[in-house]
């Protein structure tokens, strides 16, 4: 060992300490508390736009789809899809029953990730071709749908975080000591 190493070694490198320092700060009580509602921000807007975009379209033109599809009762579930992902949407973006909302959102995931997207492989980007400088995607892969997935179960296990409605409602109503 040279003299610089048996000094890095005694002293330790201040470069990875600094990181571990940096990277320790962000696994703070006090920074994780708030890393929530950047997921349920992002996964109550999907879910919403999704629901707007069906019925903006008509449930009658995704009930058509799902009847192509031999979904059983395609205008009760083209219904019930739309309701979920509106309502639901809305219940993960105010932070509201997160857990309760959260069964009906994942049972949309899976029936879209195994009748839609599975045939498509994982990823969520498949590049066709470039046309006119705009590039032209295939059909999506279940990537997202299991990015969605694991969004709502960290939710459920770790909570909806501050400014939730649940969050709320277990101060309130949480346990007293």
């Amino acid at each position: 060992m040279n003299q610089r190493t048996q000094l890095l070694a005694q002293q330790g490198n201040s470069r990875p300490a600094f990181l571990r320092s940096r990277l320790a700060s962000l696994a703070r009580p006090s920074v994780a508390f708030w890393a929530p509602i950047p997921l349920r921000l992002i996964v109550g807007y999907a879910f919403m736009e999704h629901g707007f975009a069906k019925l903006s379209r008509g449930p009658e033109a995704f009930a058509a789809i799902l009847h192509t599809m031999s979904v059983p009762a395609p205008h009760l579930m083209a219904w019930l899809t739309i309701l979920t992902e509106l309502i639901g949407g809305l219940a993960v973006l105010l932070g509201a029953f997160v857990p309760l909302a959260s069964v009906p959102m994942a049972a949309v995931l899976f029936v879209a990730m195994l009748t839609v997207h599975l045939p498509y492989g994982f990823s969520s980007i498949k590049l066709l071709s470039v046309m006119s400088g705009r590039a032209q995607f295939g059909p999506p892969g279940y990537e997202l749908d299991l990015l969605y997935l694991s969004c709502l179960a960290a939710l459920v296990l770790g909570g909806s975080g501050p400014i939730a409605i649940d969050h709320y409602l277990s101060k309130k109503w949480g346990p007293r000591s």
